[in-house]
């Protein structure tokens, strides 16, 4: 329920951002997927920088694990594997619950 409030939130600042800078809503198709994607990439720069920042390596295999499954909306591997563990043993609690 949060992530929808959130959701909501945020879509609350950005029609009032839009009344301010007298953009017309809803934005063509076009310009919304662009504008969308362009959000997707901005989330997306902040954990690698952070990363940078404290050190650690950056590499492209790091980046498919961690960051393409939030960009193309997949589950992370990890959570994959503890999916189907869970799905093998129906009598085990959930990994989360463990």
């Amino acid at each position: 329920m949060k992530v929808y409030i959130v959701s909501l939130a945020a879509g609350i600042l950005v029609g009032i951002i839009y009344a301010l800078l007298q953009v017309r809503s809803p934005a063509p198709p076009a310009v919304a997927l662009i504008g969308l994607l362009g959000m997707l990439i901005g989330e997306q720069v902040v954990p690698p920088v952070k990363r940078m920042l404290a050190g650690e390596p950056v590499s492209v295999a790091w980046f498919r694990s961690e960051c393409v499954p939030k960009i193309t909306g997949t589950p992370a591997p990890t959570l994959v594997a503890a999916r189907t563990e869970a799905e093998a043993s129906p009598d085990q609690p959930p990994p989360a619950a463990r």
